[in-house]
């Protein structure tokens, strides 16, 4: 969430700063993502040391990093493998109101989708986004969860075509940024966070809410299939009042209905750099996650399952110069590893697409880099990295 007062200032690139071995801005310039590519090559193992005073962490080298378009201002991204194949990396773009398509085995920019307005398929500062299966729409589609922060809607989008499904929410949320998406009841459930505020003090930054008015930070929507759209009831919002169990300031969000979990990112570093932890109902569970490792803002949170029941949280330290990724036991939520890019830095939004592909046959990792384009992680890297067990799917 970089343009809040609590963010860290914009990153630059990590592989500048620390582990590239040639000057690369040459190729920068024509954005030409291969290009890119070769200029951060790194030995194949390497343990890196942390500009914030942090433990080493193994670094890995990026599959690939797209061409990078400092005007978009991307922020997160969401994946989905189309009956071909093929696999589209959607990303938002906040400050040019679209959303920005790359090819997700080579990071290529496909397309761009939407503009800036109120009206169906277009946008007014995109920034939450996520793929899900839909089996009611027909073979080879999908749906695309949009959430707009200056229009404080969410809004619903077909795949392969963006054909607009439905618009909701925009009577409830005041400054909507992160969601997730659960299959439940022949339909969905929609988890979406509203980091509300109390106007801006002289200096122009936003003021927090006081504790007891944060018991609607996340809303809960249910999505039942009505015709060629879906009929959206709205379930209410929550929220913890308690010192230890409030969001200040949220975004990231993703849940675990194996084990009745949420996982909340609390953005406010003047508080903590930690994940809270929610049932599915909106209760806080007592615990949080990450305080002791996070040197940096917590920002996007994926889950990896495994098919005896095992698997880790994937979750982001922010970091203006490098961008850590964290793991933590699915069940114990102990911290369970990290690792960090060669060149990802300042990431916001990570999508893990655990799909196989030719080119990533044990999945993928996709993750913001810099606010300016993406780039892709192989799961079996991490896995080699920081050492996890096998995971079958």
């Amino acid at each position: 969430m970089s343009n809040s007062k609590y963010s860290l200032p914009a990153g630059v690139l990590a592989a500048a700063l620390a582990l590239a071995t040639t000057a690369c801005s040459a190729d920068m310039a024509t954005g030409d993502a291969a290009a890119e590519h070769e200029a951060v090559q790194a030995p194949a193992d390497v343990t890196a040391a942390r500009p914030d005073g942090g433990a080493a962490v193994p670094a890995i080298e990026e599959a690939f990093v797209s061409a990078l378009t400092p005007d978009d201002n991307i922020d997160s991204p969401a994946a989905w493998t189309a009956p071909d194949g093929t696999t589209w990396v959607i990303a938002t773009a906040k400050a040019t109101d679209r959303l920005v398509v790359y090819d997700g085995a080579t990071g290529e920019t496909l397309r761009s989708v939407g503009s800036l307005g109120i009206g169906e398929g277009q946008f007014e500062r995109p920034n939450g986004v996520a793929v899900v299966d839909d089996p009611g729409s027909g073979p080879g589609q999908a749906l695309l969860f949009v959430v707009e922060r200056d229009n404080h809607r969410v809004q619903v989008l077909r795949l392969p075509e963006f054909a607009h499904v439905v618009t909701f929410a925009a009577e409830d949320l005041v400054k909507p940024y992160g969601l997730w998406v659960n299959r439940a009841d022949g339909g969905y459930e929609v988890y979406v966070t509203d980091s509300y505020d109390e106007g801006e003090d002289a200096q122009g930054e936003d003021i927090l809410p006081p504790l007891e008015k944060l018991d609607r930070r996340v809303h809960r929507y249910a999505l039942k299939p009505a015709g060629e759209g879906f009929e959206v009831t709205r379930l209410g919002a929550f929220g913890d009042t308690g010192p230890e169990g409030a969001l200040r300031v949220v975004e990231s969000i993703w849940g675990d209905p194996a084990t009745d979990r949420l996982l909340i990112a609390e953005e406010d570093e003047t508080y903590a750099n930690e994940l809270k932890v929610y049932d599915l109902a909106g209760r806080f569970a007592g615990r949080t996650v990450g305080r002791d490792v996070f040197k940096a803002q917590a920002e996007g949170i994926m889950l990896k399952t495994c098919a005896n029941g095992s698997g880790w949280w994937l979750t982001t330290e922010q970091g203006p110069s490098r961008t850590v990724f964290h793991l933590f036991d699915r069940d114990t939520l102990e911290h369970a590893g990290a690792v960090t890019g060669r060149t990802v830095a300042n990431t916001d939004g990570i999508w893990l697409h655990d799909v196989p592909s030719e080119r990533f046959p044990d999945g993928v990792l996709y993750a913001v880099h810099d606010d300016q384009g993406v780039v892709a992680f192989d799961w079996a890297e991490i896995a080699r990295a920081a050492k996890l067990p096998g995971c079958a799917r």
